[in-house]
């Protein structure tokens, strides 16, 4: 992801740690990349009685809760400061999406994103997501979104993945209920924010009028280390004085 959006200009990235403080690794990682000026870095724990324990599967509890809520108010309290700071003059448009680590994306969906207007949640397909090659809004004739194709859970308000939707940034300002929780059931995170801030009618469809894919989920897997446990059961680590 640092090396996205170093490749990607006007991107301001914050990024938020699950610990009770944030880390020598990340603000090393973000030195390195040359994205200190272009960044902030922010720590929100998960709950212990929230947080996924041992053998757990990823789906059992909601993930990137707690981390997300405070993405959205360090976003929400820069956006009153800087109206404060024009005299309460609108302040400069912008836009929120929420990368995860387990997606691939390409330069140009931040192009498509760069298109988002005042008061509009944008939306486009996702590939490999939801037991589907690709979900996506369906659009009428005149470019209106009817719904969604998704396969898994359809009957949610808004059937899309946290990937396939950015906000115009005054949205979030004017609605500051608007946020994630730990109440609502799996799946549905992304319609207990965008229920605050649009109707499917009114968001605007992107990525060639959603045809071309430009955001893949393609997941990461935790590594296989048995060698590495049988290292360290003698007291020694691969890595020992190094960054990995």
């Amino acid at each position: 992801m640092s090396h996205l959006i170093r490749l990607v200009p006007n991107v301001f990235w914050v990024v938020v740690e699950d610990a009770a403080q944030t880390s020598t690794l990340v603000s090393n990682l973000l030195k390195r990349s040359g994205l200190q000026d272009r960044s902030v870095q922010l720590f929100a724990k998960t709950p212990t009685n929230f947080k996924l324990q041992g053998k757990d599967p990823n789906w059992l509890k909601p993930r990137g809760v707690e981390q997300r809520n405070e993405a959205l108010k360090w976003i929400r309290n820069h956006l009153k400061h800087d109206a404060m700071g024009n005299g309460g003059a609108e302040t400069i448009h912008s836009i929120v999406y929420f990368m995860d680590d387990d997606n691939t994306y390409s330069t140009e969906l931040f192009d498509e994103i760069s298109k988002i207007e005042k008061g509009k949640v944008g939306v486009w397909p996702v590939g490999l997501v939801g037991g589907l090659m690709v979900e996506k809004p369906v659009l009428n004739r005149d470019g209106l979104v009817l719904g969604f194709n998704s396969a898994w859970k359809p009957e949610r308000p808004f059937p899309l993945d946290m990937a396939g939707f950015a906000i115009s940034s005054d949205l979030l300002l004017d609605n500051p209920q608007a946020q994630f929780s730990y109440e609502v059931e799996r799946g549905y995170q992304e319609s207990e924010i965008l229920r605050h801030l649009t109707i499917a009618h009114d968001m605007q469809p992107l990525a060639n009028q959603c045809k071309d894919v430009l955001v893949w989920h393609t997941r990461t897997e935790t590594p296989k280390l048995d060698a590495e446990k049988s290292l360290q059961k003698s007291g020694k680590k691969s890595n020992d004085g190094m960054e990995v």
